[in-house]
């Protein structure tokens, strides 16, 4: 495995992290007494934001475009 290869196997692992840990603030936040708008859903948006951005990108830059 190239050096390449390992980069963007741990970019993409990072970014399904930022999505998972995006998602369980967000339903944390959902299901406890902190109202719909809290600092911890809107911290979970931006880390669902976040990884699924870095993924787009990495996917669009794989095809060439």
């Amino acid at each position: 495995m190239s050096a390449s290869q390992v980069q963007r196997t741990a970019t993409r692992a990072l970014s399904v992290a930022m999505v998972a840990i995006g998602i369980a603030l967000a339903v944390q936040a959902l299901a406890g007494a902190g109202g719909v708008v809290s600092a911890r859903l809107l911290l979970g948006l931006l880390f669902v934001a976040a990884g699924g951005g870095r993924l787009y990108l990495q996917l669009r830059k794989g095809r060439g475009a």
